[in-house]
Order: structure tokens, then sequence, then C-alpha cells
């Protein structure tokens, strides 16, 4: 097995290969959102450019949005679990749809919003890859509104075995491939669409471009990895000082405590003597 360097799940190379190949991106939004491909009239990428920072902050979001017949769509990439994914996407969503309301716009007019994350986990406690999420009354089970849409897709529950008839699974498949037979294999299965797919991933990995700025980010995962190790080493004296501190002033509360006794017995002893001088006088009499 020859692993890949870089797979599909990696933000730059997503970005920079939906944004120079568009049609690619259209056909994966079609099949994520069961919407017919020619039925689609306007589809637009609404932030092609990667922002600087992304050339030297690991944190910076590289998410691919647009805008697809009036609605906005937001795709986000997920590898790591960090345990709080639900509540992020919600955010993301948040985000985009609050940015849609125009000064003096009216709240009606907003567009329905759609956060499609494709997770390289398991999040949730079932066997089906795909969950769609919309708020719902609790009882009734009546929608509030078709203006909130989260789609989530886990890499991990798909099926070994995958038609060539299939074309989400397919996508879906190659954002999860991890070696170069895994990439073949999607090729030999003679889907246009897919060798298209697999020919865009292979010229953009191999670009300069796409090169530098992972390597302008691996160096930010670096610098920051040293970073936090510096500081927990920091905080680490800082803490052993601190106990060395609070150990020395016990230590010398001790003392303290120590040499008040031993003037007390000094005391007592004292008070013995002259009690036992007392006593002889008494006895001499």
């Amino acid at each position: 097995m020859t692993k890949l360097e870089y797979t599909l799940m990696n933000d730059v190379l997503a970005k920079m290969l939906f944004v120079k190949y568009p049609d690619l991106l259209k056909r994966l939004v079609s099949a994520l959102l069961h919407i017919g491909y020619d039925s689609i009239e306007q589809f637009e990428i609404t932030n092609p450019d990667i922002p600087p920072d992304a050339f030297g902050d690991k944190f910076c979001r590289l998410d691919v949005g647009m805008v697809l017949d009036g609605q906005k769509i937001d795709i986000e990439l997920q590898v790591a679990n960090e345990g709080d994914y639900p509540e992020r996407s919600l955010y993301y969503w948040a985000r985009e749809y609050s940015s849609a309301l125009e000064e003096g716009g009216e709240y009606a007019g907003l567009p329905r919003t759609i956060v499609i994350s494709i997770i390289a986990f398991k999040l949730f406690g079932c066997d089906e890859y795909h969950s769609e999420f919309q708020p719902l009354e609790v009882t009734r089970h009546t929608p509030l509104t078709d203006k909130q849409v989260l789609h989530y897709f886990e890499l991990p529950k798909l099926p070994q075995k995958v038609s060539a008839d299939d074309e989400l699974k397919l996508w879906l498949k190659l954002f999860g491939a991890q070696t170069e037979e895994e990439l073949k294999q999607i090729e030999e299965m003679g889907v246009p669409v897919m060798e298209q797919a697999v020919g865009a991933y292979r010229h953009v990995s191999a670009t300069d471009e796409f090169k530098e700025i992972e390597r302008l980010r691996s160096r930010a995962r670096h610098n920051e990895a040293s970073a936090l190790g510096h500081a927990r080493r920091e905080a680490v004296r800082e803490s052993d000082k601190k106990w060395q501190s609070v150990v020395a002033d016990k230590d010398a509360a001790l003392a303290d405590k120590d040499a008040a006794l031993a003037d007390k017995d000094a005391a007592l002893a004292d008070k013995d003597a002259e009690i036992s001088k007392l006593r002889a006088l008494l006895e001499g009499k």
C-alpha cells in the first residue's frame, strides 16, 4: 500500500481543487444534496480566495462557500474529533445565515442556509453515514423553518464496496481515500466525473503553489506545537517555584513554631528549677 502524502480532506487542497475546477464542485454538491445537476441554474463560489492568514495560521478556516439557486451553502472538512463539532457546525451555520442580512433588510429575506460537514470520524451513535438536521417541534415534529439545514457525512461509516452508479458514495470514497491503491480503484470504475476528479486531485496536489502553502502551514503547526510545549514547561517551572516557595514558607513557619515551643520549654524549665529551689528551702526549715 502506498500512503498518500495528502488526502482530499486537506482543506487547502480541496479548496484549491474546487476553485480551479468549479464544475466538479457543482457535481459534488448536486450529489451531496440530491439535486439534479442539470436543474441547477445559479451556481457561484463566494469565497474563492485563500486568505493570507492561511499561509501562516494553522487555525485559519478554509471552507468552500457558494450560492446555489439562491441558497447559501458551506462545505466544511473536519479530520479530528475535538469533542465539540456539533456546536462548531451550528456556529458556522449561524455565522453564514446572519451575514446574509443586509442593513435595513428583512429577516424574511434571509436565504436558506446549508452547512455540509464531511468528517473523518464517527459523530453520531447510528449506523447511517448521512445525517440531516432541521429545527422541528419536539412532539408534533412540525418544522420551524426550512432555512436551517445541517448535513453530516461520516466517512468511517461508508460501506466497503460502492457501486459505480452511486456518485454520492464515490465522492465520499474519494474524500476518504488514504492510499494510491484506493484512488486507482475509483479511477478504474470507469465513471467519467470521478476520473476527472482524481485527475484534478493529482494535478493540484503536485503544484508548487499548493506545496508552498502546505509547507508554510506545516511550519505554523510546528511553531504552534513548540510554543505550546514551551508554555507548558514554563507553567510547570512556575508551578514548581510556587510550590517550593510554599514549602519554604511552611518550613519557616514550622521553624518559628519550633523556636516558640523551645522558648516555652525553656521558660517551663526555669519555673521548674525555681519550684525545686523553693521546695528545697522549705524542706531545710
